[in-house]
């Protein structure tokens, strides 16, 4: 039985940021070190981002400024520390509409199912808590049945789409009839704050804010097959990656290491992947495209070296990380939306997609075209 994901929609917060500008903001601040200014110039430039969307509106100076404000003193040009739970509170409030947002979209993007058919919902984060959470407001936004199942996956990281995906695909094949929207939603730039430490320098030029909503289903026209999923464990890089809850924020551990264990097993992370798929001849080179987790350009750099692929095939992974930055695991869905709406996509084409998070977790799945997106 095939099981199918239907439709691929996003949202972002209204506030943009400009790479450039967000980085004179960071390195302006009085506490920086001499080598904290250079790190802050360096991975800023060098993140290979344009833009970025945040959920902190005190970053857009065309508004007026608050009068008590909570990120960012314009006045002393100063960014400012707000607790873990004055973060959260902003979450609560902004990831809700992000969530019903970009599930309103999916739903409206499918005219042929109403509320009711969808059977389950699975929502992800890893940026903010709340409860009743995202799964609760999603079933109410939208009109759902009160019977909805609803899952949350919260805390994963940046590679928590494929879990999500993978959940969906199995209750498609245990039941026939089930519908399954998923939605996941970050809101990264809550966490950032000033410092001189180099993976705290690194979150602040690379996260972001978005949301994408996909809905899956064993019935109806497709986008793309769900082929298959794997998730591998990396014998090294457990304190390497890794993303903590501290009291102002919570704190990304990002090594300059990471790229580095990923290059020395992403092939081996892939085979498992591939020898389990229907065609016993698929393998790297046979894969036209490739639907990478822009985690940071090394990373995208290191995986098309080991990998052999050309520039062209990380031209969506590229291209979602300059306009929007690693919006953690909603950024994956965002690359394969920009797969199936190149031209140059054809029915029966053959997707692997992959993303990495901390553990060192590498999460990859196989998709087949199912029409041109």
């Amino acid at each position: 039985m095939s099981v199918k994901i239907r439709t691929i929609q996003t949202a972002v917060p209204a506030t943009t940021l400009a790479q450039e500008e967000i980085r004179d903001v960071f390195a302006s601040q009085p506490n920086l070190s001499r080598l904290g200014e250079r790190l802050i110039a360096t991975s800023f430039n060098s993140a290979a981002i344009s833009t970025r969307y945040s959920c902190v509106d005190e970053f857009d100076l065309s508004l007026p400024e608050p009068e008590t404000p909570l990120f960012y003193d314009r006045v002393e040009g100063r960014l400012l520390s707000p607790s873990t739970a004055e973060r959260n509170g902003i979450y609560a409030k902004q990831a809700s509409m992000l969530f019903t947002n970009a599930a309103k979209k999916a739903l409206d993007a499918c005219p042929d199912l109403a509320p009711e058919d969808i059977t389950h919902v699975i929502t992800v984060s890893c940026t903010g808590f709340y409860n009743p959470g995202p799964d609760y407001q999603i079933v109410r936004a939208l009109g759902l049945a009160p019977s909805t199942v609803r899952h949350h996956l919260g805390f994963m990281g940046c590679y928590a789409a494929f879990p999500a995906l993978r959940a969906a695909r199995d209750f498609c094949l245990a039941d026939p009839q089930a519908t399954v929207l998923v939605v996941c939603a970050e809101l990264c730039t809550l966490h950032v704050h000033s410092s001189n430490d180099p993976d705290t320098i690194m979150g602040s030029a690379i996260f972001a804010d978005g949301a994408a909503a996909v809905i899956v289903s064993a019935q109806g026209s497709g986008l793309l097959e769900m082929d298959g999923f794997e998730t591998v464990l990396t014998p090294v890089g457990e304190e390497a990656m890794a993303w903590n809850i501290g009291d102002h924020g919570f704190e990304m551990v990002l090594g300059t290491y990471v790229p580095h264990i990923i290059d020395e097993h992403i092939t081996g992370a892939l085979q498992p992947l591939l020898v389990k798929d229907a065609d016993p001849e698929l393998s790297v080179d046979r894969i036209r495209h490739w639907g990478l987790h822009p985690g940071g350009r090394a990373i995208l750099d290191r995986v098309q070296n080991r990998l052999g692929l050309d520039d062209q095939q990380l031209v969506p992974a590229r291209a979602i990380l300059d306009r929007y930055g690693n919006m953690s695991s909603a950024t994956v869905l965002f690359v394969l939306k920009e797969i199936l709406e190149a031209a140059a996509t054809d029915e029966g084409e053959r997707v692997c997609s992959m993303a990495f998070g901390p553990g060192l977790t590498v999460e990859s799945g196989l998709f087949t075209i199912c029409r041109q997106g």
